[in-house]
């Protein structure tokens, strides 16, 4: 009976994933954009159902989940796939690149119509005023401030080996794509690494730098996707063959300046391309509306039960280690330092290094990785709150409940965790409001919940979009907070609480 109740629920579990296509895309603009037209021309097959894994980090997350299988396709581009995820030295044809991605499984293909390469860019007064034209000029002004995203100064293809080819020697500071144009219009740096396509160029009057020493290879904006995609749904991979083409480059910076300057969601930019036209712009909400229908946006209840999944299950595993933990280290003092000294380092450590040394553990990405990374963030709360709260007990109630004959076990469960509970629980509050924060890093990874707006807003430097979801990420803090003193005065007896002001 058994076995054919958990038959009959994993039947509608693996129909769901069967009939799924799981689209990806990376942290900026454009591959939102592209990954919501791979969304839209998916659904109106109706071969299968779509979901959108978005924001996935660098390049390095993306290809991870779609060799895991986590996703099935995703935009990216020819010169990426050549020298950063096949380490190649020099460009190669299609046909070349699909001879080496074969064995993993995948394949690039569907050229969409554009090349989109990447460039440095002045502001535009500023290098006629220094008489750069090209970027071999820049050699003779190493004082030069530059302002390069984290992934092209670490790509094969990026600016280690452009400095080498043009021998610069500036030493450049990492700064999130998403701000790199205000940083430049305002002064506050002078190059910054640009896609030929992207809509703020004209915006911020800056001046791509000429590539007078051909390093950049081209970068084609194709499909890369799971070879048994074409065969699981045949017919949504011949819409999807349709987008052949389709995108010119003068296209992609329209629809990347719907979302970056118009400030129009990324799927409505999708569905009026693909309607045969663009969306009409018109005039732009004053900003409270545009919050307040962003706040409440169709995707707020789906954003919430993913933030609470987060929270509450990394919490749970957080209260069932640490505890334990906890009272090992209270009850041993030699143990009680590297106990604490460990848990301690784990705060130390970057959350998107965590990450990403879990997403390469799992072999992974999504919520198991992110639900491990916040688990081992709020330990160290719970473990020191249940061991101080031990060590604080009273000397002569550990003699009274010795003198009554009490095994270690029950002592501990009926005289010393009561005692301590007020202690452990504020350790448990404190973990859970640290956790609604932190779990906002974990769109990063595909986990969802209120950090997909936030990263969505970084991508395009658009504050209301930030803080749509920074917003319901705080007051969900505050709510947790409230809750946990509720749940003091309703769990803790009165006679272990100490109140302010109240005799003790």
């Amino acid at each position: 009976m058994r076995s054919l109740l958990a038959l009959l629920l994993l039947v509608p579990a693996l129909s769901w994933a069967q009939s799924t296509v799981n689209v990806g895309s990376k942290r900026f603009t454009e591959s939102y954009i592209l990954g919501e037209i791979l969304v839209a021309t998916v659904q109106a097959t109706g071969e299968a159902r779509a979901t959108h894994q978005q924001g996935l980090g660098n390049t390095a997350i993306v290809f991870a989940a779609l060799r895991g299988g986590v996703i099935d396709v995703y935009a990216e581009y020819t010169g990426t796939i050549a020298f950063e995820l096949l380490k190649k030295t020099s460009p190669a044809t299609l046909e070349e690149l699909n001879r080496e991605l074969a064995p993993l499984g995948l394949a690039a293909g569907v050229r969409l119509g554009f090349n989109n390469t990447y460039a440095l860019a002045m502001r535009d007064d500023r290098a006629a005023e220094l008489n750069i034209a090209a970027i071999s000029d820049l050699k003779r002004l190493p004082e030069l401030k530059f302002g390069l995203s984290q992934e092209f100064l670490n790509r094969r293809d990026g600016w280690p080996a452009l400095a080498r080819a043009y021998g610069l020697n500036a030493a450049p500071r990492g700064l999130d794509h998403g701000l790199a144009y205000e940083a430049a219009a305002s002064g506050r740096v002078d190059v910054i690494d640009v896609y030929s396509t992207d809509a703020k160029l004209d915006k911020f009057r800056l001046r791509v730098l000429a590539d007078d020493r051909g390093f950049f290879p081209k970068y084609d904006a194709v499909l890369l996707y799971r070879l048994d995609l074409p065969k699981r749904f045949p017919r949504t991979w011949e819409a999807l063959s349709r987008l052949e083409g389709r995108i010119t480059a003068k296209d992609m910076v329209a629809l990347n300046a719907q979302a970056e300057i118009a400030g129009v969601p990324f799927a409505e930019v999708a569905r009026g391309f693909l309607a045969g036209g663009t969306v009409r712009e018109g005039a732009r909400p004053r900003e409270s509306r545009r919050f307040v229908a962003l706040l409440i946006g169709e995707d707020f209840w789906r954003l919430t039960a993913q933030h609470l999944l987060l929270v509450f299950a990394s919490l749970a595993l957080s209260i069932a280690g640490g505890v334990p933990l906890g009272i090992w280290a209270g009850r041993s003092p030699p143990a009680a330092g590297w106990i604490l000294g460990s848990v301690g380092i784990l705060q130390t450590i970057p959350s998107l290094a965590l990450l990403a040394f879990l997403i390469t553990l799992t072999g992974t990405i999504g919520t198991a990785p992110a639900i491990a990374a916040l688990f081992l963030y709020a330990l160290l709360p719970i473990v020191r709150s249940t061991a101080s709260g031990l060590a604080d007990i009273a000397l002569p109630l550990r003699e009274s409940a010795q003198a009554l004959g009490l095994p270690s076990g029950a002592r501990l469960r009926l005289i010393e965790l009561p005692l301590a509970a007020r202690s452990i629980l504020a350790g448990v509050k404190t973990s859970a409001v640290i956790n609604v924060g932190t779990a906002t890093i974990a769109a990063f990874v595909g986990a969802g919940g209120y950090g997909e707006r936030i990263v969505a807003g970084l991508a395009v430097n658009d504050n209301t979009v930030l803080l749509a979801g920074a917003v319901p990420a705080a007051l969900m803090a505050l709510t947790m907070q409230l809750g946990f003193d509720i749940l003091d005065r309703w769990l803790i007896p009165a006679g272990l609480r100490h109140e302010e002001g109240a005799p003790a």
